[in-house]
C-alpha cells in the first residue's frame, strides 16, 4: 500500500479523501493494507479515510487489553477532532469499536463490525502462538480466511515476525485473554447508532452464530452474511463487502 503515514502527537495513521470520516479498526494480527480495497474505493466515493495504526504491542503490559486500546482511540478521534463517524472494526478492532460506542457516542454517527469479537470468540483456540513454528502460524493463519490461499507468504511471514518475539507473545496472549474477559453481551443493547454487521458464513473465529447474537442485541442493527468467507471479509471479497457497506452508509441522513 502505497499511501502517506502522518504521524501527529503519538499517533501514526493513514488518511485519504473528503466527507465524513470512515474509521477502520485492524485486528489482533491485522495490519493497515488489511483495508486497502476499502481504503482506495470510499476515499474515492465521498468519505475522509481514516485508519489508525492500533499499538497492539506498543502499551505497557497494564494496559495492553481492550480497554487500553480503546482509550488510544478515543484520544486519537479527540487529537484528531472527527465528528459524524462512521466507525468500522475487524475481528478485535471491532471489540474496541463497541467498546468505545458504548462509552463515547457523541462523535458515533454509525457503528459497522465485521468478525467482532466482544460476546464470543475462538481466538487461539485450543493453543497460543508458539514461537519460531513458522508451520504453527501458517496453519493458524489460513484459520482467518475460507481460501486458505489468501493468508499468503508475505502475511504469514508478517505475522510470524510479529511472534518471533517473546514481549510480543506476551502482549498477544494478553490482548486475547483481555477479549474474552470483556463480554459485552448485557451492554450492547444500549448503542443506537444504526450499526451494520458483515460476516462470513464460514467464519469459524467469531462463526455466524454470533452476528445473529449481535443483530439480536443491537436494537439498529442489520445483518448480512457472505457465502465463502471467513473472518475477514473486506479482504476475502472486498467487492461484495464494500457493496454492503456502501448501500448501508447511502442511507443515513447526511450531517449538517
Amino acid at each position: 500500500m502505497n499511501y502517506e503515514i502522518k504521524q501527529e502527537e503519538k499517533f501514526r495513521f493513514i488518511e485519504e479523501g473528503q466527507g465524513e470520516p470512515l474509521i477502520l479498526l485492524h485486528g489482533l494480527f491485522g495490519e493497515l493494507s488489511n483495508f486497502k480495497d476499502q481504503l482506495g474505493y470510499f476515499s474515492r466515493h465521498g468519505y475522509k479515510v481514516v485508519l489508525p495504526l492500533l499499538p497492539l504491542l506498543d502499551l505497557d503490559l497494564l494496559h495492553t487489553s481492550v480497554g487500553g486500546l480503546q482509550k488510544y482511540v478515543h484520544k486519537f478521534i479527540e487529537t484528531r477532532d472527527y465528528q459524524d463517524i462512521h466507525l468500522l472494526g475487524n475481528s478485535l478492532g471491532g471489540h474496541v469499536a463497541l467498546l468505545h460506542t458504548l462509552k463515547h457516542p457523541e462523535r458515533i454517527k454509525s457503528l459497522i463490525l465485521t468478525g467482532s469479537s466482544g460476546l464470543f470468540e475462538n481466538g487461539m483456540g485450543d493453543s497460543y502462538p508458539k514461537r519460531g513454528d513458522y508451520e504453527y502460524i501458517r496453519r493458524k493463519t489460513e484459520l482467518t480466511f475460507y481460501d486458505p490461499a489468501m493468508a499468503t507468504k508475505e502475511l504469514v511471514d508478517e505475522v510470524y515476525a510479529i511472534t518471533s518475539n517473546r514481549l510480543n507473545v506476551v502482549k498477544i496472549i494478553a490482548l486475547a485473554k483481555s477479549a474474552i474477559r470483556n463480554n459485552l453481551g448485557e451492554e450492547v443493547s444500549q448503542i443506537q447508532q444504526p450499526t451494520l454487521l458483515i460476516w462470513g458464513n464460514n467464519d469459524t473465529i467469531t462463526p455466524p452464530f454470533v452476528g445473529k447474537e449481535f443483530h439480536r442485541l443491537i436494537p439498529h442493527s442489520e445483518l448480512h452474511f457472505i457465502d465463502k468467507c471467513g473472518h475477514a471479509p473486506m479482504m476475502e471479497v472486498p467487492g461484495e463487502f464494500n457493496q454492503i457497506l456502501e448501500k448501508f452508509l447511502t442511507k443515513l441522513p447526511v450531517s449538517a
